[in-house]
């Protein structure tokens, strides 16, 4: 080998590891952010010796695909669960305090110790109190619940600006990478960019990727609506300021596509926004549709009954916007759990006679059934009483399948939506630890390693200072060539 050769061949191997150091370097500055890819430089042999010819980027995007999806599940998820813990927190509150089935069962045994001493009239005031306990529960838990919807409306709509935001960055950065592999740049910045705002676009909704040339990135959800092509398509909702029971939320329209919600308390969803449309539409309304089947189950039950048989129930104990008619049997009388009261008339707070509920006789004297005026006079009080421990129709509508009592169906009530949150806690454990296994496992193979970093590093130095002696031993001899010449 020629000095001249010896020469270019150090100068190239210099240039080489000058390169490799920097790219090492900055692997090791930014070993501890995980949107960051290793960078590998990439040498091929030449005539010198060999040179750097590119930068390689790690990836590996079937894990980072389903890392993806895991991540708009585990965001979904997370929603129900949260919601199910407001939701509990909301209607039940601390230990049950104020669910329906612990206020009913109040107001039952009140019932039951008046029934057994009819003739005492603290008795029937004090069941009447518990009667409007019941019914303030029920009230306060519907609006809580109408309530809950239009907070979900308002963190949609966040969600859909934030979305749109997004959006908007994706198209910057994909268009800097599209064009920078046209003319051969360093994009890979801007990669570990748009695979961090796939990760975020991923909490709203499911995404999946298709490639085309020079880089270039189709988004679509989960639904198969585009999502991104060129340009992002429009994320558009409306919310709503107030609600009431029966009332429909807007949709969330994805390129005018509407969202759908997912089902179950391991949630079909993928990404929030299908997650909060199931929270609102579904699971909320459901609670509220329970709530109604409580309460027209209450107005049924206490409502009075024409002694011969001959004209209509009409409402007593409790009534209700639709009064004095009683609402239909087994069908949901929606936002009835809003409308019940007591009924004035038996309120001694307001004037009424809380003796109404024994004898009966709110309606006329066809509807009295104490008609000698009895003080010690039971009947109406168990019959209630039975009333309440007999099977009711009910609608399976809101969520509750089966034969219940009225005491029974509260019970059930509880327990859905205890169920729900438990079961909902639990899937959001389960896909959290998945998405943190896909994470680790695209880390491992895309993220830096201290230790091996370090490790090249040391090889480069070696390599440079091998290189910086071949420098050195030729330039000595050429001066020892020269000395020689003169």
């Amino acid at each position: 080998m020629s000095l001249t050769s010896a020469i270019r061949t150090a100068q190239s191997s210099l240039l080489n590891t000058a390169l490799q150091t920097v790219v090492t370097s900055r692997n090791i500055a930014e070993a501890s952010n995980e949107n960051y890819s290793r960078r590998d430089a990439i040498l091929v042999s030449s005539d010198s010796g060999a040179r750097v010819v590119s930068i390689l980027r790690a990836t590996d995007k079937k894990l980072l695909w389903d890392g993806l999806q895991a991540y708009a599940e585990s965001n979904a998820q997370s929603v129900i669960s949260e919601g199910a813990d407001r939701l509990q927190r909301l209607i039940n509150g601390v230990e049950n305090g104020t669910a329906p089935a612990t206020l009913l069962s109040s107001f039952e045994d009140a019932l039951q110790l008046y029934s057994n001493d009819a003739s005492n009239t603290l008795l029937a005031s004090s069941v009447i109190d518990y009667a409007k306990e019941l019914v303030d529960g029920l009230n306060s838990s519907s609006l809580a619940i109408q309530s809950y919807r239009a907070e979900i409306d308002q963190e949609i709509k966040g969600a859909v600006a934030e979305l749109n935001d997004l959006l908007a960055k994706f198209k910057d950065v994909n268009d800097e990478i599209v064009q920078g592999t046209i003319v051969d740049a360093d994009v890979n910045d801007a990669l570990d960019e748009r695979d961090s705002l796939l990760k975020e676009i991923s909490q709203y909704v499911s995404v999946s990727v298709v490639q085309r040339d020079n880089n270039d990135y189709v988004l679509y959800t989960g639904q198969g609506v585009t999502l991104f092509e060129t340009i992002p398509r429009e994320v558009t909702f409306d919310p709503l300021t107030v609600y009431s029971p029966g009332v429909t939320g807007n949709s969330i329209r994805i390129d005018g596509i509407p969202v759908i919600g997912g089902v179950g308390a391991n949630t079909s969803s993928s990404g929030k926004l299908s997650a909060m449309v199931q929270m609102r539409d579904s699971v909320a309304v459901d609670m509220q549709s329970q709530l109604d089947e409580i309460a027209r189950g209450l107005v049924t039950i206490f409502a009075e009954s024409d002694t011969s048989g001959v004209g209509p129930d009409l409402v007593g104990l409790f009534t209700w916007s639709g009064a004095p008619a009683i609402p239909a049997a087994g069908t949901i009388e929606t936002g009835i759990a809003m409308s019940i009261s007591v009924n004035p008339a038996y309120d001694p707070t307001v004037g009424g006679d809380p003796e109404y509920l024994r004898d009966g006789g709110f309606n006329g004297p066809a509807y009295d059934w104490n008609t000698t005026n009895g003080t010690g006079f039971s009947d109406r009080l168990i019959g209630y009483l039975e009333a309440m421990s007999a099977p009711i129709p009910t609608d399976i509508n809101a969520g509750i399948a089966g034969t219940y009592s009225i005491s029974e169906y509260a019970e059930s009530s509880l327990g859905w939506l205890e169920s729900l949150r438990s079961r909902a806690s639990d899937a959001a454990d389960s896909k959290a630890a998945l998405y943190e296994r896909l994470n680790t496992a695209l880390l491992s193979e895309t993220g830096v390693n201290i230790d091996e970093e370090m490790a090249i590093l040391i090889d480069l130095e070696q390599a440079y200072q091998a290189s910086a002696r071949i420098v050195q031993a030729v330039d000595e001899m050429l001066d020892s060539l020269l000395s020689v010449v003169r």
